[in-house]
C-alpha cells in the first residue's frame, strides 16, 4: 500500500505545482499540444487512490496494480482530452487596430478624445488622440496604437 500512497502524494504535489506555477511539462511536445502536468497529476492521484481502495478490499497485489493502472490511464486520458479541448477553444487574439475606421464621438486633438470604431471585436469605443483638432462626427482611420488608446487621422 505504501507505493500507492507515495504515487498518490507525488500526483497531488504535481497537481498543486501545475496549478500554482503553471504547466510543468509544456516543453515536452507529445501529441497535439504536449502533455499536461495536470493530466499526469490526476492520473497519479487516481492510481494511488484506486490502488489503496483495491488493497483495502483485500485484492491480490497484482490485481490492485492492474486496477490502479487502468483507472489512472483512463483518468489521465480524459483529463488530457478535456485540457486540450479547453486550450483549443480559447479566444483568438483581437485583430490589429491599425487601419480600422470609425467616427469620433467627441472633439479629438493632441490632448485626447474618443472614437467609436467599426468592426472591432473587443472594445468599440476607445480613447483617441490626433495631431490636429478634429470635431465630433468626423470619419477617421486608426494610424497607431498606444496601450488602449489609438492615434487617428481624418479618413
Amino acid at each position: 500500500m505504501t507505493v500507492f500512497f507515495v504515487v498518490g502524494a507525488i500526483g497531488l504535489l504535481l497537481l498543486v505545482l501545475s496549478l500554482v506555477v503553471g504547466e510543468i511539462f509544456e516543453s515536452f511536445e507529445i501529441g497535439d499540444g504536449g502533455i499536461s502536468g495536470l493530466a499526469v497529476g490526476i492520473g497519479a492521484v487516481v492510481f494511488g487512490a484506486s490502488g489503496v481502495l483495491a488493497r483495502s478490499a483485500e485484492l491480490a497485489d497484482v490485481w490492485a496494480y492492474v486496477i490502479a493502472a487502468a483507472f489512472a490511464v483512463v483518468a489521465g486520458l480524459v483529463a488530457q482530452t478535456v485540457i486540450t479541448k479547453l486550450a483549443a477553444s480559447e479566444d483568438a487574439p483581437p485583430p490589429p487596430l491599425e487601419g480600422a475606421f470609425g467616427v469620433l464621438t467627441s472633439t479629438t486633438g493632441p490632448e485626447g478624445g474618443e472614437v467609436r470604431l467599426e468592426g472591432v471585436r473587443d472594445l468599440e469605443s476607445r480613447l483617441a488622440w490626433a495631431d490636429e483638432e478634429l470635431p465630433a462626427g468626423t470619419r477617421i482611420v486608426v494610424v497607431g496604437v498606444s496601450g488602449s488608446r489609438v492615434r487617428v487621422r481624418r479618413a
